[in-house]
């Protein structure tokens, strides 16, 4: 595998969690992160790929539609080691179908480990630089 295959697979697996967002394919989420994961969103932390997706699903399950659109990915390879960072930039729009939407404005900084399925982040810290709109289309918990 070239340096190349290892950014692309990087990346492929970045996308494959935005389209798991998305889709509100849970399961898809150990396509993208090892099983001893260790994750920071600011306001909350998560250890495992099952207490991320309880997380997430918190925040996702009370809106309507999402897009998370990862871009200006930069990578470092390391063998079988690499550092990631992506600028996202994500829209939430409320459950009722009204014009209610949140935006946020973030960056993901992952370190990853190959392993025989392929590329896992096994930690991440999720940096948000801005945010616009109303949070409450995230649901009553937030």
């Amino acid at each position: 595998m070239t340096a190349a295959d290892d950014r692309f697979a990087i990346i492929a697996a970045l996308d494959r969690y935005a389209e798991c967002l998305d889709r509100r394919e849970w399961d898809g989420l150990g396509d993208v992160f090892c099983d001893d994961l260790e994750a920071d969103y600011q306001l909350w932390q998560a250890e495992s790929i099952p207490d991320l997706c309880e997380r997430i699903r918190s925040m996702l399950g009370g809106c309507g539609p999402t897009q998370h659109l990862l871009g200006n990915y930069r990578i470092e390879l390391d063998g079988d080691r690499a550092a990631s960072r992506c600028y996202a930039r994500v829209m939430h729009f409320a459950a009722d179908g009204s014009d209610r939407s949140f935006e946020v404005w973030m960056e993901y900084a992952d370190a990853w480990r190959r392993t025989p399925a392929g590329w896992r982040s096994h930690s991440r810290r999720a940096t948000v630089s801005m945010q616009r709109g109303d949070p409450s289309v995230l649901g009553p918990e937030q």
